[in-house]
């Protein structure tokens, strides 16, 4: 495939890579970054154009990453499955990784303690449940644990029976409390804890009761 390069053109779906043209015929796509040193009228060996290509796909590979770490943070194993469903090879996989890892991007025991820190703020759940959706994600056992090291559950627990009593509070009483210890269990809270809980606080079951009392 050596040749020299008669013209570099942008591609018309992507502004950051850019056609290869070798003797007037197309002959492979590159991200800009790694034709940053081409130029028109440069011989290319088929040694170069190989690196060329090696360099476009790691390019590729650390972009593909970073936009997928842009939506939130993900764990080491996430971000491995991803490239891999992007199909670009093991050695470049674990390049990025290794990359990534450097500067930070990738921490399994930061990445568990945003997804219980994230659970806490925005959807309570017991701490069975943070366990097992840390698992499914493949994070390290240890990793998992020092997340939950300081985790009150309890607290937690409080937090989801507001919620969800907020929505449920025009039951009537036998189905308000039917309804929110079910939706408690589903959040991963032991029958224990939620019924040591309950029996603690006084959480309103219906506002229209509540409006004629007052």
């Amino acid at each position: 495939m050596s040749g020299r390069v008669t013209a570099l053109e942008p591609q018309r779906r992507s502004r950051d890579r850019v056609n290869v043209y070798l003797d007037g015929e197309f002959a492979f796509g590159l991200a800009r970054a790694a034709a940053v040193n081409l130029s028109v009228g440069v011989w290319l060996s088929d040694e170069q154009i190989a690196r060329l290509r090696a360099d476009d796909e790691l390019e590729r590979a650390r972009a593909k990453a970073l936009d997928f770490l842009s939506y939130r943070p993900r764990s080491a194993e996430e971000v491995r499955e991803y490239l891999e469903r992007k199909h670009f090879r093991s050695d470049i996989i674990e390049d990025i990784m290794a990359r990534l890892r450097g500067v930070g991007l990738i921490d399994d025991q930061a990445f568990a303690q945003y997804w219980v820190d994230n659970r806490t703020r925005f959807r309570p759940r017991g701490a069975r449940l943070l366990r097992h959706e840390l698992r499914q994600k493949k994070v390290a056992p240890e990793a998992i644990e020092a997340a939950l090291e300081a985790y009150d559950e309890r607290t937690a627990l409080m937090l989801a029976a507001e919620q969800q009593a907020r929505r449920l509070r025009h039951l009537p009483e036998e189905q308000f409390r039917r309804r929110l210890f079910q939706r408690l269990a589903r959040r991963g809270f032991s029958y224990e804890l939620i019924q040591e809980a309950l029996a603690d606080c006084d959480l309103p079951y219906t506002h229209r009761e509540q409006s004629e009392e007052d």
